[in-house]
Formats: structure tokens, C-alpha cells, sequence
């Protein structure tokens, strides 16, 4: 079977330079340092890759993969693992369809390649015919999946038009120690699990799905954002016809284009006002706030002012009321000035006789 190997990996010394390195780590500093950072990424989050750093199984999967400088192979699974060869480079097998390749495909690669020391690492890949009978239409095609595979920096060596299931022939004329995937149980119409005998040969090696991203998700978000991807590509130049669209739909996405438009300006001055009244709010608040100060402390300065200019008179008024009242609360049968004075009234007018006064005669 044809193979493509990856240009940095295909000289006759692949074999003997894996033997020189102690560990399947990145031999470049550079490379090695971009994959020891933090698990947030930050990206568009309009971009179809868009992460969300409030999934917690988006945090849990990016954490950095180890590489395992030991020989031991995983003992708590239901299947028999055979320990692998010392002396020579250990032989690796990762198949699948690959199609956008994606970081969940490229972390199953590394995780593959760290999985131990001295790894060579083969990556099968099925063909167009085999892919669209059995599973569905790619978005790339076989060569484009081919191509992309070759430039992983984990990858060894690709093996295109690989057999949907592997087979022992297979396995034989590559001389492969190990077969990586996930152990879940994968089915198709020839088995429940297609890796079900190689468990039994204990040449299988488990890896970890990563959660939160698929090929099949990757497309579900393009469809599901379908017309602003037909809108961002009318804009930078594509034709209708390229983009396999009517007339009509060109029509329908350029209203909507300004339909955009007009709610993008309406919420941009709706903002630039709001901003404005909240800034004037703001200073009336500052502005009273200061002026509660000012007379705050112009209050003591005040009463003193008035005390110092009309005390003694507003002491004076205020003593005589009190002393009045005091009198009075010590003779009550002692009648009040104006009350004197009325009773001298009455007995005026009444005369000495004590009669009511005559009215004058017309």
C-alpha cells in the first residue's frame, strides 16, 4: 500500500533519530513553549471555532497533555495490554476520516504520541468512495484530508486509502504495536466493534475524546449561522453562483444586511444618549452633593453670626414671655393685665348707675 510521509519524517533516518530521542516530546523549544500555556483561548466569538470559557468540560479537556517517559501501559481497563518493545521505536496507529481537521483530532494525535516513550506514529486515513458509502459526504476531499494530516507535527507518516476496518493483514505490513482510538465501542454493519479484535491481541492503546468539539458540530454551527456566512461572503467579493444561490436570496440577504445596518446605528445612538443622560445625572449628583457640603459647613458659621448679632434681644424677649408665664402659674386668681383692663372697659360704658348706655335720639 502507497504511503505519504511527512517531509520532516520521511528521510531513512526517521527510525534512527526516534531511537536518539529519549521521550516522544517536540524537539523545537519554540513549539514546545506554545503548547505549555493556559487552557483559556481567546477567539472571535462570532468565528465558527468560537470556545466558551464558561463550559467547564471546555476547561477540563484542554489541560496540557504529559508526556509518559515510562514504559507501562494502563492496567485498569477490561481488556489485556501487551508491554511494549524497548529496543526499537514503538509503532503507532491512528485511523479515521479527519475531515476539518480540528484541535480534537490533533490532542488524540498527541495523546497518541506521548503515550510513550519512542513513538512512531502512522496515521491511516479512509478514502472518498469508502467515507461517502459509509458515513456521508466530507467537506474536503481525500487529497485536502491527506494533505492537512501531513503537516500535524505529531504525525509520522500518513497512510492513505486506509481500510475502514483494520484488519490483521493490515496490522502485519505495517508492523503496527498498537492501534490508538478511544475505546468506546465502535460499530459498523460488519461488527458492534471494529476494534473488538485488536483488544483481543491486547494491541490496543485507549486515548481521551476531547468533549466540545466534532466535525459534525463544526458544520452544525456554520448551518446554523448560515445567512451571515452568505453575507460575509457576498461582501468580500464572491458571486451569487459561487455561493449557489438565487437571485431572490441575494435580494433577501442584502434587506437583511440593512436591516442590520439600521438596528446597529439605532442601538449606537440609543447608547450615545443613554451615555449622555447618565453623565449629566452624574454631575446634577455631584453637583448637589457638593452643594449639601458647602452648606453644611456654612451652618455653624451661620448660627454663631446670628447669635452674635440678635442674641441678647431674642434672649430678652424670651425671658419676659418666661417670666410672664411664671407669674402666672404662682397667683392664678391674680388677673392678667388684659384682663384688668377689659373689666375697666365694661364698667366705663356701663356708667354709674350700672345701666346699659341710651342709644342718641335721631
Amino acid at each position: 500500500m502507497a504511503t505519504t510521509e511527512k517531509a520532516s519524517s520521511s528521510s531513512s533516518n526517521s527510525n534512527s533519530s526516534a531511537n536518539d530521542q529519549p521521550t516522544s516530546a517536540p524537539s523545537s523549544p519554540k513549539l514546545g513553549a506554545s503548547r505549555s500555556g493556559s487552557p483559556l483561548l481567546t477567539v472571535d466569538p462570532d468565528s465558527p471555532m468560537a470556545l466558551t470559557d464558561a463550559d467547564p468540560n471546555m476547561l477540563k479537556c484542554l489541560v496540557p497533555i504529559e508526556v509518559n517517559t515510562s514504559y507501562e501501559v494502563p492496567t485498569d481497563r477490561d481488556y489485556y495490554i501487551n508491554p511494549p518493545p524497548r529496543d526499537r521505536p514503538v509503532r503507532l496507529y491512528c485511523d479515521g476520516i479527519y475531515d476539518l481537521m480540528h484541535y480534537g483530532h490533533m490532542r488524540a494525535l498527541e495523546q497518541a504520541k506521548k503515550s510513550l516513550p519512542n513513538v512512531y506514529l502512522m496515521v491511516g486515513m479512509c478514502n472518498d468512495k469508502d467515507t461517502h458509502a459509509r458515513k456521508g459526504k466530507t467537506v474536503q476531499v481525500d487529497l485536502e484530508r491527506y494533505e492537512s494530516m501531513r503537516h500535524c507535527r505529531w504525525v509520522d507518516e500518513v497512510i492513505p486509502d486506509a481500510p475502514w476496518i483494520v484488519t490483521q493483514e493490515f496490522l502485519d505490513e505495517h508492523e503496527i504495536d498498537y492501534v490508538c482510538h478511544d475505546d468506546l465501542p465502535y460499530a459498523s454493519a460488519e461488527s458492534d466493534d471494529v476494534y473488538a479484535f485488536v483488544k483481543a491481541q491486547g494491541r490496543f492503546m485507549p486515548t481521551q475524546r476531547t468533549d466540545g468539539v466534532s466535525t459534525s458540530d463544526l458544520i452544525t454551527r456554520i448551518v446554523r449561522d448560515y445567512d451571515k456566512y452568505l453575507r460575509r461572503n457576498l461582501e468580500r467579493g464572491m458571486s451569487p453562483k459561487d455561493l449557489n444561490i438565487s437571485f431572490l436570496k441575494e435580494q433577501e440577504l442584502n434587506i437583511q444586511k440593512q436591516i442590520s445596518a439600521i438596528r446597529d446605528q439605532i442601538k449606537r445612538n440609543f447608547q450615545g444618549t443613554r451615555e449622555d443622560v447618565v453623565g449629566e445625572l452624574e454631575d446634577l449628583k455631584a453637583e448637589l452633593r457638593h452643594t449639601k457640603v458647602f452648606w453644611e459647613d456654612r451652618r455653624q458659621d451661620i448660627v454663631r453670626g446670628f447669635t452674635s448679632m440678635f442674641g441678647s434681644q431674642v434672649n430678652k424677649i424670651f425671658g419676659r414671655k418666661r417670666s410672664d408665664r411664671d407669674s402666672i402659674s404662682q397667683n392664678p386668681e391674680t388677673p392678667s393685665k388684659k384682663t384688668r383692663k377689659s373689666s375697666e372697659d365694661l364698667d366705663s360704658e356701663a356708667g354709674p348707675s350700672g345701666s346699659a348706655p341710651e342709644s342718641s335720639s335721631s
